[in-house]
């Protein structure tokens, strides 16, 4: 059971990195240091947005407006390191 603890915290661990990588690329998009006619930069940025919009639709489901503010990768964030510590903390509850 060792090992499907593991496989958890990698998984945790890959959507916290996703999830960073949109962040910091979508400041970039923004700021105009990338651009999305780049063909690589166009892949990488659809592919993160499919990945990640099924987690961040449901977030702004709850949210409320916040006139442009897009607070649901925080929330996605803070909710990735929770469900870290509740793992870790109950690693022998589940898995032991």
């Amino acid at each position: 059971m060792q090992s499907l603890f593991q496989i958890l915290m990698l998984i945790l661990d890959v959507l916290w990195f996703l999830i960073i990588a949109h962040v910091i690329m979508s400041w970039l998009i923004q700021f105009q240091v990338l651009n999305l006619r780049q063909p690589l930069v166009a892949q990488i940025w659809d592919g993160l947005n499919r990945l990640l919009e099924p987690i961040y639709s449901r977030i702004r489901r709850i949210l409320p407006q916040m006139s442009g503010l897009d607070l649901a990768p925080l929330v996605a964030l803070i909710g990735v390191y929770a469900i870290r510590i509740i793992l870790a903390n109950n690693a022998g509850f589940f898995f032991g």
